[in-house]
């Protein structure tokens, strides 16, 4: 069944009102990957999905709880593609050069991680943001299994390196957030310094010395 037979069938048990959810969630995400964060607005989507604006406050009270929705999704998504991409006894540096590219792959995953702390979370009401916070946990704890036998590290170590490389991610792809200056024609010394600041290096090189100090931290502990 398409999304506009779901829209336009009216949900009345709970299965159908979660398949209307899920629909707007689908063509939330379309419109959001289309136009960016800053340019949704829930009147537009509204008109994309072919209801009428407050059904769509029925299911998300306001436009980042709906952002905060969709981050969630974005985030067990990828979490399930990089545990599939482990394997046992990795490198530090090929698992971090895993952990960005499937990040990055994942339209969605990113654009809502950078804003999620700074924007979406501080237009959410208080039970819903530890609705959120408790699945970033679980989530974590999901990737940290795979990671610690990946890396031969503790459950608290592997605990520790996700956690960290989240923020790291943030960081990172900032830098890739200049002027596009692919097509221009640069001195060497400058291209040099533009591609040492390119996010994918710039989070690999600071990923692997993060993990090489959390496992010789537990070494020198010993």
């Amino acid at each position: 069944m398409n999304s506009v037979a779901v829209f336009n069938q009216r949900a009345r048990s709970p299965e159908q009102k979660e398949k209307r959810r899920r629909a707007l969630l689908e063509a939330a995400e379309t419109y959001f990957l289309e136009v960016g964060y800053e340019a949704c607005s829930m009147a537009k989507l509204a008109k994309r999905a072919g209801v009428v604006k407050g059904t769509l406050y029925l299911h998300f009270k306001t436009r980042e709880e709906l952002f905060l929705t969709l981050y969630e999704q974005s985030l067990i998504r990828w979490s399930q593609v990089f545990i599939d991409c482990l394997s046992d006894s990795m490198t530090s540096k090929a698992y971090a050069q895993m952990l960005y590219r499937t990040a990055i792959s994942d339209g969605a995953f990113l654009p809502l991680l950078i804003r999620l702390e700074h924007i979406i979370e501080h237009n959410v009401e208080i039970p819903r943001l530890i609705r959120s916070k408790r699945v970033f946990i679980r989530q974590v704890e999901a990737v940290a299994v795979p990671t610690s036998t990946s890396l031969n590290l503790s459950k608290t170590q592997a605990n520790e390196v996700v956690k960290t490389m989240g923020v790291l991610l943030i960081g990172a792809t900032r830098a890739d957030q200049g002027p596009s200056l692919d097509n221009e024609a640069l001195p060497e010394d400058v291209q040099d310094l533009i591609d040492s600041f390119s996010s994918e290096p710039l989070f690999v090189k600071n990923a692997v010395r993060i993990i090489e100090g959390i496992r010789a931290e537990a070494v020198s502990i010993i």
